[in-house]
């Protein structure tokens, strides 16, 4: 099994790198998170790898941290989760607003991320729950994504300001999420208001 690699990043997309170890090119597909910690291409880096095997393929997923691979590797143990939409999952929304969504029984929460419907994130919830308080420990307060970080507050201060513009909370709290993952983090409200309104009117 292979348990991380470290090499030339080759080539790096939304959803997959290459990293070249001694000439031979490894494809690992990783997340939203951790494709804005990679560094530029032609830089050494080093993923942990999670090594999916079948009897018809294999697969490497790879990760920047150690909380994001333990998060993937609790995901894929609930029922109907693979490690496809596991990635998903992790791509869908920063790795410790899942731990809270989960720890805090949000479904509507997890049902922003793409492919989540209620009965999955139901699910998610009930086999879950009682298995991240030790994962919840060794992440931040604060809501990460692979660039930066925006604090709690200034993330709801955020949504507030979408609501009070007539924007349901749920699209609100999606732009906001989305501005941080695709522009890194902010400090200043009107920026990450201004981001997400540009997310919101795509």
């Amino acid at each position: 099994m292979i348990a991380y690699l470290k090499g030339l990043l080759a080539t790096k997309k939304q959803e997959s790198a290459i990293i070249d170890i001694n000439g031979v090119g490894y494809e690992v597909e990783i997340s939203t998170q951790t494709y804005q910690q990679l560094p530029k291409e032609e830089t050494e880096v080093k993923l942990l790898v999670y090594h999916h095997i079948t009897d018809n393929d294999q697969r490497l997923f790879g990760f920047a941290t150690a909380d994001e691979k333990e998060l993937f590797e609790l995901l894929i143990t609930v029922k109907g989760v693979g490690p496809k939409l596991g990635l998903t999952i992790l791509s869908g929304l920063p790795a410790s607003q899942i731990i809270s969504s989960l720890a805090q029984s949000d479904t509507d929460a997890l049902k922003q991320i793409t492919g989540i419907g209620k009965k999955t994130a139901e699910r998610m919830i009930l086999e879950l729950k009682d298995k991240i308080a030790d994962l919840s420990m060794g992440l931040p307060e604060t809501t990460t994504d692979g660039a930066g970080a925006i604090s709690g507050n200034l993330k709801q201060e955020a949504v507030s300001a979408l609501e009070s513009l007539g924007y349901k909370k749920r699209d609100a709290e999606k732009a906001v999420t989305a501005a941080a993952n695709n522009n890194g983090s902010f400090d200043d409200l009107q920026q990450l208001v201004k981001a997400s309104l540009a997310m919101l009117n795509r």
